[in-house]
């Protein structure tokens, strides 16, 4: 009988999936016992720098899952390209700039370890314990970037692949030599670094230029800017270790801690029958009204995509569920295709929605303002997307079932659990009870009792399947953090969005025609980015903009998260018509005319949240 053989990669595998897994359900534990421990006037030692430190291995460990199965976010234009020789050659080319980028990360991070990291302990472990998970993260992803790209390529041509590892450890020699000489550095190696620097001055616009066009080619969206925040800042002078201090900066950072909880909560729902037991307890509480079948499709995929962050998830877990019973209640295909893509995307309006999270850190905004001020904005989008629901199944005369009050309340005891959920965050949260990790933690737990040991829909032994699901959205989310953290660093050390916000106002001078102008930019930011890149790299840019207007930061945040919102939904590459498209099995073409309407709708809802306010800073304004 033949021996199975384990290579280091099947090894390391099993370790990274191991330490994601450890880390994540750590992370919820920790949360769990410290708002325990705080009842009884105590707390557990060191858990808050513990669970931060936690929150980096996650960061580096997921985002290596990530990358060995290639799900880290990317801008799908290379779909366009149908010649098959022509997208080998863009796939070789993307490739070629992610192993190039992150091998130079890879080797300055070990020096950003020898100079910033500090001997210090968090109960028994050395710090440098986790740091060290920064090198060998960034070194893995360039290593399983470059044995992705051997398969396009002849095997006498294989050898190509070890180019941009040699050229990025070539374009490392200041950081390497740092290693080797440590402070004796010879001044051949100043010299070098000089002219290197110099060069990347004279052609820091042409290689950012590059760089954008690299993404558009689909390289993975964090290593273009990662890329483009090393040209800024060692095209200033600076120092590619800047890059790391800022990667570990971002996941070491408290206020992102709830992104993994949530987005683990939101996956264990989705692979449970949940939203089964919520499409029966809605449709026997709303069948009897003219499109009660749209009100309950459109409250369930607001509830879902508010748990997960991502309207992609909604469509997939859902989308053929809820499917069968809009085509089985007789509405035409067209119309529940188009409903479905569209409705998507609102639950990012409502908490615990992660883009409001995230826009409010990356601001510097109060978390629960932003909550506040996306609540009235995310009932119109729902209400006027049930309006349209309504109005299409009273036109093509859709039968209505009597209201059964048994029916009903059986329906409503087998969904109690779920629909309870939402009830509980906003109330343990908004009255400050627990804090936002905290409920994250809590849902988490809470889902898992009631999918697993109440529901039994998932069986104990299928559980880390269900956090494999959750990595690759977790990976390539703190993957992007991570790297746009360094690009904000860069972008805000040149005084860019001030001087933009300066420009802007010698050009533009009314406000409104601003909003409009704005509005116009982050349709086409919404098509092309993701919204977790777009909020941590585009926000910062405008957010002086909004101050120089006097534009209200939550009015100004929950403009930017509609905008992207319906840029989902924007032809030619709006995310939720591509995945509408694979998850219905039909041309996207089609699903572009079939969203057309819902389209029109939300552009409208998206005028009236922008011009006004009061919609969005009225809930806000009560809590101040």
């Amino acid at each position: 009988m033949e021996q199975k053989r384990f290579s280091p990669f099947a090894i390391l595998g099993t370790i990274e999936k191991a330490v994601c897994i450890i880390a994540l359900a750590s992370l919820v534990l920790l949360a769990v016992a410290e708002s325990i421990a705080r009842l009884f006037g105590t707390g557990v030692p060191a858990s808050g720098l513990l669970s931060i430190h936690i929150l980096l291995l996650l960061g580096l460990f997921s985002g290596m899952y990530t990358a060995k199965n290639k799900e880290h976010l990317f801008i799908s234009l290379i779909q366009y390209v149908k010649n098959e020789k022509g997208r080998r050659i863009i796939t070789l080319i993307t490739g070629f700039a992610a192993v190039f980028i992150c091998t130079i990360i890879a080797w300055s991070s070990v020096s950003f370890i020898k100079i910033a990291i500090e001997p210090k302990l968090i109960g028994f472990i050395p710090i440098m314990v986790f740091a060290a998970a920064m090198p060998l993260s960034y070194g893995v992803m360039a290593l399983r970037f470059a044995l992705q790209m051997p398969r396009l390529l002849p095997v006498k041509k294989r050898l190509f692949t070890l180019l941009p590892l040699i050229l990025g450890t070539a374009a490392a020699f200041p950081v390497i030599a740092k290693l080797i000489w440590g402070a004796d550095i010879p001044d051949f190696v100043y010299s070098f670094t000089d002219s290197f620097n110099g060069m990347l001055f004279s052609l820091e616009i042409p290689l950012i230029i590059l760089l954008i066009v690299v993404a558009l080619m689909g390289a993975p969206i964090f290593t273009v800017i990662a890329g483009i925040a090393l040209v800024i800042i060692q095209s200033a002078g600076g120092e590619a270790e800047a890059v790391n201090n800022s990667v570990f900066s971002a996941l070491t950072d408290s206020n992102i801690l709830a992104i993994p909880l949530f987005t683990l909560t939101g996956f264990i729902l989705s692979e449970s029958r949940a939203g089964e037991r919520l499409v029966h307890s809605f449709r026997s509480l709303f069948s009897w009204v003219p499109g009660g079948m749209i009100i309950v499709t459109v409250i369930i995929c607001a509830f879902f995509t508010s748990f997960t962050g991502a309207s992609g998830v909604t469509i997939l877990a859902l989308g053929g569920v809820l499917f069968t019973v809009l085509t089985e209640s007789a509405y035409p295909e067209r119309f529940t295709i188009g409903l479905l893509t569209s409705a998507g995307s609102i639950g990012l309006l409502f908490p615990p929605s992660l883009p409001i999270i995230l826009a409010g850190a990356t601001t510097r905004t109060n978390i629960i303002h932003m909550f506040l001020g996306a609540i009235v904005p995310g009932i119109i989008l729902v209400l006027a997307m049930i309006i349209i629901g309504i109005v299409t199944s009273v036109k093509v005369k859709i039968p209505v079932e009597p209201f059964r009050i048994g029916k009903a309340a059986s329906s409503l005891k087998e969904s109690a659990l779920e629909i309870i959920l939402p009830i509980f965050l906003i109330v343990g949260y908004f009255s400050g009870i627990f804090s936002l990790v905290e409920i994250g933690a809590i849902s988490a737990i809470y889902v898992f009792i009631a999918e697993v040991l109440i529901h039994k829909d998932i069986k104990l032994k299928d559980i880390p399947g269900v956090f494999y699901k959750a990595l690759p959205i977790i990976g390539g989310v703190l993957s992007i953090i991570a790297a746009a953290k360094a690009l904000s660093y860069a972008i805000v050390d040149t005084q860019a969005p001030e001087n933009f916000a300066l420009w802007m106002q010698g050009v533009v001078e009314s406000k409104y025609l601003f909003l409009l102008l704005l509005n116009l930019a982050l349709l086409v930011v919404g098509c092309l980015m993701d919204i977790f890149s777009a909020i941590l790299v585009v926000l910062p840019l405008i957010a002086p903009l909004g101050a120089a207007y006097g534009i209200d930061p939550v009015h100004l945040g929950i403009i930017f998260l509609t905008n992207l919102e319906v840029g989902f939904l924007t032809p030619p590459v709006g995310l939720n018509l591509f995945l509408a498209s694979y998850r219905f099995e039909k041309p996207f073409a089609q699903v572009c005319r079939y969203v057309l309407p819902f389209l029109a709708i939300q552009l409208v809802v998206v005028l009236l949240v922008t011009y006004v306010p009061v919609l969005s800073t009225w809930l806000p304004g009560l809590f101040k």
